[in-house]
C-alpha cells in the first residue's frame, strides 16, 4: 500500500516511517511548509528550516521518496485567523485540534491523495481500530499506549472518513522505546528534543504573536476576594441546578478591587497564572474571566480561589461532533459511563452528559479549575474517544 507520512522532522514521525516500511509499504515523506514568519518565534525554538532539513536527512536514511507541501495559506485562512478570532471574542482556541482536522487530515491527506497514496500517517501518540455495528463498520480512535504521551484529545475533531484513511504506526509504542529504536536504526532524529508550541509554529511569545492583529488595550484588573457571597450563593443553587454552574462566572467590578493593570483581557485565558505582574499578594493570582467589551480582567488568589472551579459545562449544539456517530446521543437522553477531560494531559474525569433541546451539558463529580469558552472538552468509553466539543462560556 501506498502511504504518504507526515515527515516533521521529529523523532515520531520518523519512527513511524520506518515501521511502515519495514511492513513493506510504499512510503513517501511529505513535509508540511504552514509557517513562514519567524519574528514571533523564541530563540528559534521550532524553526521550519531546522526541521525541513531533519525531514530530509530521515528521508535520505530510510531511502524514500521526500517532498515539500506548502499550505502556509490555508494554515493562515484557517487556523491563524480562527485563534485571532477566538481571542478577540474573549475565548481560548485550541488551534492545534483544528490544525489536525484542517490541515493534516483534510488538506495534507487531500494532497497524499492526489499522488496515490491509499492512507496517511503521522507520529501521534493514539491507536485505532475498526469494529462492526449495527450501523456498519465504524473506526474506533484509541489512546495511545503510553499515557504521558496519549495524543488523542487532539484528534477529538476527525471524522470517520478521515479516520478511514488514517495510521498511526507508533500508537502502540512508549516514547523511549520509539527513542531506543530511532537509536538503534541510526535515525539522525533520535535525539532531537521533543517541539513544543503551536503546532507548525512552535514556541511563541503569544502577546507579539496576537498583537499581529489585536490591539494593546490597556485595562484593570480587579481582585475578587475568595469569600465574596456570591460563591456561596451560586453553590446553594448549584446542589439544586447543577446546569446553572455549566455557565461562567458574570463578575463586575463593583465586586472587588482594582489591584493592577493589563495590556488588553484579550490576551489572558481563564486560569492563567503568569503574566499578570502583580506583586505583594500571599497567594499567586489567577484569572478567574474576563470581559473583552468592558476590558476588565478579574482575577483570584490561590489555585483554590471558588471563582477558578465549576461542576459543569455547557456546550452549544451545532459545535459538538460526533467520531462514534452511531453513539450520538438522542434529545432528552444521559449518559453516565464515560469519562471527560479538556485539556491535553488532563486525567480523564468522571462524570455524566446530558443533551437537551438547548445543548450538551457535562457535568463532573468533581469541581474542575480553569474551564474556558473555547476549548475542546472530549469524552470517552475507556480508552476510545467516542466525541468532542466546544465550551460555550
Amino acid at each position: 500500500m501506498r502511504v504518504v507520512v507526515g515527515l516533521s522532522g521529529g523523532v515520531d514521525s520518523s519512527v513511524a516511517a520506518y515501521l511502515l516500511q519495514k511492513q513493506g509499504h510504499e512510503v513517501i515523506g511529505l513535509f508540511m511548509r504552514n509557517w513562514h514568519d519567524e519574528s514571533v518565534i523564541i530563540d528559534n525554538a521550532c524553526p521550519w528550516i531546522d526541521d525541513a532539513n531533519d525531514a530530509v536527512l530521515v528521508a535520505e536514511h530510510l531511502g524514500i521518496p521526500f517532498q515539500v507541501l506548502d499550505l502556509s495559506d490555508a494554515y493562515r485562512e484557517r487556523i491563524v485567523n480562527y485563534m485571532f478570532d477566538e481571542y478577540a471574542a474573549g475565548r481560548t482556541p485550541n488551534p492545534d485540534i483544528l490544525c489536525n482536522r484542517e490541515i493534516k487530515f483534510d488538506l495534507f491527506l487531500d494532497a497524499a491523495k492526489s499522488i496515490g497514496a491509499e492512507a496517511v500517517a503521522t507520529g501521534h501518540y493514539c491507536q485505532k481500530d475498526t469494529v462492526n455495528t449495527p450501523k456498519g463498520e465504524t473506526h474506533r480512535l484509541i489512546a495511545g499506549a503510553d499515557p504521558n504521551k496519549d495524543q488523542s484529545y487532539f484528534l477529538c475533531q476527525l471524522n470517520q472518513d478521515q479516520l478511514e484513511q488514517a495510521l498511526f504506526p507508533i500508537g502502540h509504542m512508549l516514547k523511549p522505546d520509539v527513542r531506543a529504536l530511532a537509536e538503534e536504526i541510526g535515525l539522525p532524529t533520535a535525539q532531537k528534543k521533543d517541539s513544543q508550541g503551536l503546532c507548525f509554529i512552535g514556541k511563541v511569545r503569544l502577546p507579539e504573536f496576537l498583537q499581529q492583529q489585536l490591539e494593546v488595550k490597556p485595562g484593570d484588573i480587579i481582585e475578587i476576594e475568595e469569600s465574596h457571597p456570591m460563591f456561596a450563593e451560586r453553590q446553594v443553587l448549584s446542589a439544586d441546578s447543577p446546569k446553572m454552574d455549566a455557565h461562567a462566572y458574570a463578575f463586575s467590578p463593583d465586586q472587588g478591587q482594582v489591584v493592577g493593570r493589563h495590556q488588553g483581557a484579550h490576551f489572558f485565558t481563564i486560569g492563567q497564572r503568569k503574566g499578570l505582574q502583580v506583586g505583594g499578594k500571599a497567594d499567586p493570582l489567577f484569572v478567574l474571566a474576563k470581559d473583552v467589551v468592558t476590558n476588565h480582567l478579574y482575577v483570584g488568589q490561590s489555585a483554590e480561589h471558588p471563582g477558578l472551579k465549576r461542576k459543569a459545562l455547557f456546550m452549544q449544539e451545532d459545535e459538538v461532533h460526533w467520531i462514534r456517530e452511531d453513539l450520538a446521543m438522542e434529545v432528552d437522553s444521559r449518559q453516565s459511563n464515560w469519562s471527560f477531560r479538556f485539556r491535553y494531559r488532563q486525567p480523564l474525569q468522571k462524570g455524566s452528559i446530558t443533551r437537551s433541546v438547548d445543548g450538551y451539558y457535562i457535568e463532573f463529580d468533581l469541581p474542575q479549575a480553569g474551564i474556558a469558552a473555547g476549548q475542546f472538552a472530549a469524552w470517552y468509553d475507556g480508552e476510545e474517544c467516542i466525541g468532542s466539543g466546544v465550551i460555550s462560556d
